[in-house]
C-alpha cells in the first residue's frame, strides 16, 4: 500500500548519503532530527543534541518557541517575556495608537507589569509534541477511491485521534498533511489568551528604512517588539483575568552576548508558512511569467496611492501604515522571486530534472504504467488553470483591495439573517451588535479619498486584464454592462458616484442604514451601490473563477502526491524535507557573507555606524531619535557593543520564509543570538528554489535588542529578568569580527 510504501522510503532517506538538500537547505521536522540531521548539524559545529532541540518528557528548545499570529516569537524570561518582530507586533502597536499617544512613531514602554497594555483576541500557541500519524490516518483508504470518499476517511480518522488525544487535557490538536498528503502529523497545542504589550521601539528604529530596505541587504532594522504572556494561578491557559499572573515557561532560551563571527553555526526555530520546493516547470512558468507579474503591476496602484495620502498627514500615515507594509511586502517579494527564478534559469533547471524523470519512467513497464504521462497531464491541468489564476488574481488584489468593496462583503451575512424566515430578533440584533463593533476598528484605519484614488485604475487593471483575449472566459459582472451604459465606460465618474450614494464610507452613515435593517427585510442594505457592485464581482468569482480554480488545483494536488512519491523513487540518494505548511520546523546553517553581483562583496554584519550614515530628518524612514544619535557618539553601548562598535544585525544561510518572522537564531550551545525576520532580496525565489550561493536571512543581533531596550529605552528591569551569557575572556584573547 501506498502509506507503507511511504514510511519505508522515509527511512530510507534518513539513513543514505546526502543528496541535493546540504547545509543551509531545508525546513526539516523536529522529531526527525536524530534520524536525518543530528550528525550533519553536529559536524557544522553544533554541541547540543537532538532531545535538546525537541522532547516531549523533558524541557528542550521547543517548549520556549510560540506561535504568534502568523509569525514566530519565543520566550526570553521565567517571568513569560516574549520577543518577536517589530514588524509582527505592529498591528497590535498601531491599535493602542493615536495622534496623541502616537507609539507607533515614539514607542511604547512599559515600566512596570502593571503598564503593560492588553490585546484582546492576541493569541500565544505552544507546541506540546508532535507525532506521525499517517497509518492510522490513512487506515481504510485504497486507490480506487475518489478524492471526497478518500479525504471523508481521513476527516473521520483524524478527528477521533484529536479527540482521544486531547481529552480530559485544555490542549488542542490538529493533523496536517505533510509531502502533498503522503504522510500525515498530529500536533497537539497550548494556547494562551492573555498576551500584553510590554515594548517596542519607534518605528524609525524597529522599521529603520521602511520599504526602501525591505528585502534588502545590508539592513541596519531594530525589528523586534515584547509581550509578555500571562496565566493564571495554576500557570493555565486563561482569558484576561486581573488576578493572572506572568506565565511560568517550561524553557526560556539563555541569551549570548558572546556576539557571531563567520562560519559560526546558526539554527532557525519556528513556524515558516509556505514553500513550493517541489513544483514543475509549467507551475513555475505560470508563477513567474503571468501571476507575479500581475500582482505587482496591482500593487504598484494601491501602494503610490497610498503614499501619496500618507505623505499630507500624520493621521492618516498612522491610519495606513499597517496596510502599506502589508501591500509593499510581497510587492517587492515578488519581484525578487521572478529575478532570481531567471537568474536561477529554474524552468530550464527544472525541464532537465523532469527530462530526466520521464527517461526513468519509461524504463520498465511498471513505472511506464504508474509515472509516465504524469508530465503531461501535469502540462494540460496548468493550461487549464491559467485563465482562471488571471481572473482570481486581479479579484483579490485589484477589486478586493478596494477597501470599501472588501468592507461591503461584510454585510452579506447580515442580509441572509435579517432575510432567514427562522431568524429570532435575538439572532438579528447579535449579528447588528458584531457589525457595529467591527466597524469602529475598520473606520478608525480608515480614509474615504485614498480609498477613492484606487477604485477607478483598479477597476480598470480588472477590466483590462480579464476580459483580454488570450483569457477567452466571461469574467465580468453584470452589473457592470450599466456602468458603460450609464457612465459610458467612465470609471472616475462611476468611482464618485459609489462613494457619494454609500452608506459605507462613514460610521454615521453606515449606523443609519444598520437602523433601518428589520427582520425580512434588508432592502437597504442591498440596494447600497457598493453593496451590489462586490455581490455582483463577488458572485462572478465564487460561482465562475474559484470553482474552477479550485477543483483544478484539486486535480493538481493529487498529481503532486504522485509527483512526490515518484521523485523519492527516482533519486533514493536524495534528503528530502517537506514544503513549509506553518507547522514548527527547524532549519540550520552558518553565519556567512556572500556576493549578489559581479564585483560586489556583502559582510555579514552590520553596525550603528550605518544607521548613522543613513540617517536622513526629511525622510521619516530615517529620521532616527535624537538619543540614539547621542548614544552613538558617546559609544555608549554598555555590556552590548563590541570593539568599541554597536553590531544591529547579520546574515546567515538558513532557509527561511513567511512565518519565521520573529525566529530565533540559535548559536551551536543552545542560547540566543539574533532574531529572524527577513531575507535578502536576491534569495527570495527560496520559496521555489534554494540557492547556498545567494540565500542569506537577516536578523537582529540580539546584543542591539538589548541596547536598545536598556540604554535606549531605560528599560533595564527587562533585562534584569534574562538569563544572559557572557564568557570570560583575557582581553587579548578577543577576536575582532
Amino acid at each position: 500500500m501506498l502509506k507503507i510504501k511511504f514510511i519505508v522510503l522515509i527511512v530510507l532517506i534518513g539513513i543514505s548519503t546526502i543528496g541535493n538538500a546540504g547545509p543551509g537547505e531545508g525546513m526539516w521536522i523536529p522529531t526527525l532530527l536524530k534520524q536525518l540531521n543530528e550528525d550533519e548539524m553536529k559536524s557544522m559545529g553544533m554541541r547540543l543534541t537532538a532531545e535538546d532541540i525537541y522532547d516531549i518528557n523533558n524541557s528542550s528548545l521547543k517548549d520556549a518557541i510560540v506561535h504568534f499570529g502568523g509569525c514566530t516569537s519565543e520566550i526570553i524570561s521565567p517571568e513569560g517575556l516574549l520577543l518577536t518582530n517589530h514588524h509582527c507586533g505592529y498591528g497590535w502597536i498601531q491599535r493602542h495608537s493615536s495622534v496623541e499617544n502616537d507609539y507607533l512613531t515614539n514607542g511604547f514602554w512599559a515600566m512596570s507589569q502593571e503598564e503593560e497594555l492588553l490585546n484582546p483576541g492576541l493569541k500565544a500557541v505552544f507546541i506540546i509534541r508532535i507525532e506521525d500519524v499517517s497509518e492510522q490516518v490513512l487506515e481504510g483508504v485504497n486507490i480506487a477511491m475518489d478524492d471526497a470518499s478518500r479525504q471523508a476517511i481521513i476527516d473521520a480518522n483524524s478527528a477521533k485521534l484529536i479527540k482521544e488525544a486531547t481529552k480530559d487535557t485544555h490542549y488542542g490538536g490538529r493533523i496536517r498533511p505533510f509531502y502533498y498528503g503522503n504522510q500525515h502529523f498530529m500536533i497537539i497545542t497550548e494556547t494562551f489568551l492573555d498576551v500584553r504589550l510590554v515594548g517596542a521601539p519607534p518605528s524609525s528604529i524597529g522599521s529603520f528604512g521602511g520599504d526602501t530596505d525591505n528585502w534588502m541587504w545590508p539592513r541596519h532594522g531594530g525589528d523586534f517588539s515584547l509581550f509578555r504572556i500571562y496565566a493564571n494561578r495554576d500557570n493555565l491557559p486563561s482569558e484576561y483575568n486581573p488576578d493572572n499572573v506572568p506565565y511560568h515557561p517550561r524553557h526560556h532560551l539563555p541569551i549570548s552576548l558572546n556576539g557571531i563571527k563567520k562560519n559560526d553555526f546558526t539554527l532557525v526555530y519556528g513556524f515558516p508558512g509556505r514553500t513550493n520546493e517541489y513544483l514543475t516547470s509549467f507551475a513555475i512558468r505560470l508563477i513567474s511569467e503571468v501571476s507575479n507579474p500581475n500582482k505587482i503591476k496591482i500593487r504598484e496602484v494601491k501602494l503610490n496611492n497610498m503614499d501619496r495620502f500618507m505623505k499630507t498627514s500624520d493621521k492618516i500615515r498612522i491610519q495606513y501604515s499597517s496596510k502599506y507594509a502589508r501591500v509593499s511586502n510581497y510587492h517587492k517579494k515578488w519581484q525578487g522571486e521572478n529575478r532570481g527564478l531567471k537568474r536561477l534559469d529554474a524552468i530550464m533547471k527544472k525541464q532537465e530534472l523532469e527530462n530526466a524523470f520521464e527517461r526513468w519512467a519509461n524504463e520498465n513497464n511498471d513505472r511506464k504504467a504508474k509515472y509516465a504521462s504524469l508530465l503531461s497531464e501535469f502540462e494540460k491541468k496548468y493550461a487549464s488553470l491559467k485563465p482562471y489564476t488571471v481572473a482570481r488574481d486581479y479579484y483579490l488584489e485589484a477589486i478586493r483591495g478596494i477597501e470599501i468593496l472588501r468592507f461591503a462583503e461584510r454585510f452579506r451575512r447580515l442580509v441572509e439573517v435579517a432575510e432567514e424566515p427562522e431568524t429570532t430578533q435575538e439572532l438579528l440584533d447579535k449579528e447588528l451588535e458584531r457589525l457595529r463593533n467591527s466597524s469602529k476598528n475598520y473606520f478608525k484605519d480608515y480614509h474615504l479619498p485614498v480609498d477613492e484614488a484606487i477604485f477607478a485604475p483598479a477597476m480598470r487593471l480588472y477590466l483590462d486584464n480579464v476580459s483580454s483575449p488570450d483569457i477567452n472566459h466571461n469574467f465580468i459582472p453584470d452589473i457592470l454592462r450599466s456602468v458603460d451604459k450609464k457612465f459610458k465606460g467612465d470609471y472616475d465618474k462611476y468611482g464618485r458616484y459609489i462613494f457619494k450614494k454609500s452608506s459605507l464610507t462613514t460610521e454615521v452613515k453606515l449606523n443609519a442604514l444598520l437602523d433601518k435593517i428589520k427582520l425580512g427585510n434588508a432592502k437597504k442594505m442591498k440596494k447600497d451601490p457598493a453593496y451590489q457592485l462586490m455581490m455582483s464581482f463577488r458572485h462572478v468569482y465564487q460561482f465562475m473563477i474559484k470553482i474552477e480554480y479550485d477543483g483544478l488545483n484539486k486535480q493538481i494536488t493529487g498529481l503532486n502526491k504522485i509527483y512526490m512519491q515518484a521523485l523519492m523513487e527516482f533519486q533514493p540518494e536524495k534528503r528530502f524535507y517537506p514544503d513549509a505548511n506553518s507547522t514548527l520546523r527547524v532549519t540550520y546553517g552558518r553565519v556567512d557573507d556572500y556576493y549578489p553581483r559581479d564585483g560586489v562583496h556583502l559582510n555579514y554584519y552590520t553596525t550603528l555606524e550605518g544607521v548613522i550614515e543613513k540617517v536622513d530628518p526629511d525622510i521619516y524612514d530615517y529620521n532616527v531619535p535624537e538619543k540614539l544619535i547621542e548614544l552613538y557618539e558617546a559609544k555608549d553601548y554598555g555590556d552590548y557593543g563590541e570593539d568599541g562598535k554597536m553590531h544591529v544585525c547579520f546574515i546567515a544561510s538558513n532557509h527561511t520564509t513567511g512565518g519565521n518572522s520573529g525566529s530565533p537564531v540559535i548559536n551551536a550551545d543552545g542560547e540566543l543570538i539574533g532574531l529572524n525576520f527577513d531575507r535578502n532580496w536576491e534569495g527570495t525565489m527560496s520559496d521555489i528554489m534554494y540557492d547556498p550561493d545567494m540565500c542569506r536571512n537577516i536578523s537582529v543581533d540580539i546584543r542591539y535588542v538589548l541596547f536598545i531596550t536598556d540604554k535606549f529605552a531605560g528599560a533595564s528591569y527587562l533585562i534584569d529578568e534574562m538569563t544572559l551569557i557572557k564568557d570570560d575572556q583575557p582581553e587579548d584573547e578577543t577576536a575582532p569580527n
